[in-house]
């Protein structure tokens, strides 16, 4: 399959966690943005351990989420289980740490990517760039 790439203003290839951020943040600034991923990938997988959060990532994600990211907002929808880590230290370590449905998590990133205005999610595979 190929495509007129200058259709749109944006282009992202991978549906990854950082893709679909990419590709929502491009789109709601108002950018034709396209989506490219593998056939058969699923958009936004979780990895074998499904958590979000922990003293290093849920900084990430805070600063993800203070820009309109979905990251936290997806997990708040498909979280099984909230833990604060370190309760027994003092507070500078202390973190929040939520297991995700991987199932959910990625069916739920894909219906957003879905229906924001003016992303298109197109599965295909990107052979070369020219």
């Amino acid at each position: 399959m190929s495509f007129y790439y200058k259709n749109y203003d944006v282009i992202v290839i991978g549906g990854g966690h950082a893709g679909c951020e990419a590709a929502l943040a491009a789109s709601r600034m108002g950018t034709k943005t396209t989506l490219l991923t593998l056939p058969g990938s699923q958009i936004a997988a979780m990895p074998c351990n499904p958590s979000v959060g922990g003293i290093a990532k849920a900084h990430l994600v805070f600063e993800v989420d203070a820009m309109g990211g979905e990251i936290a907002k997806n997990t708040d929808y498909t979280g099984i289980q909230f833990r604060i880590l370190n309760t027994r230290r003092g507070p500078a370590v202390r973190s929040n740490r939520a297991q995700c449905d991987k199932t959910a998590y990625s069916k739920r990133m894909q219906e957003i990517v879905k229906r924001t205005p003016d992303l298109h999610l197109i599965i295909s595979e990107v052979i070369d760039l020219k």
